[in-house]
């Protein structure tokens, strides 16, 4: 479980947009905070490649931070196996 905290003050209305349903919706990027010891992620509003290129960054607008239930410990994938070169695919 995820989960997220913003301050929707801080959103620049002008990044909001109208999906045909007429929902209203804003795109937002979680950026990895692996050494902050309160959250693992930190939400940033996204911005277009032209403001990215000009230097500009989007609004920090919270944080997000991963929970795991108690007891439940995260599986470690299965080293990958190589392919043999017999096989039809």
């Amino acid at each position: 479980m995820i989960t997220l905290k913003i301050n929707v003050m801080a959103i620049d209305k002008a990044k909001l947009f109208n999906a045909q349903s007429g929902a209203v919706y804003l795109d937002c990027i979680m950026i990895e905070t692996p050494n902050n010891e309160y959250n693992d992620y930190m939400i940033v509003q996204s911005i277009s490649k032209e403001e990215r290129e000009a230097g500009v960054k989007g609004a920090i607008l919270g944080n997000a931070k991963v929970y795991k239930p108690k007891g439940e410990t995260v599986a470690q994938a299965a080293p990958e196996q190589p392919k043999s070169d017999d096989l039809p695919f």
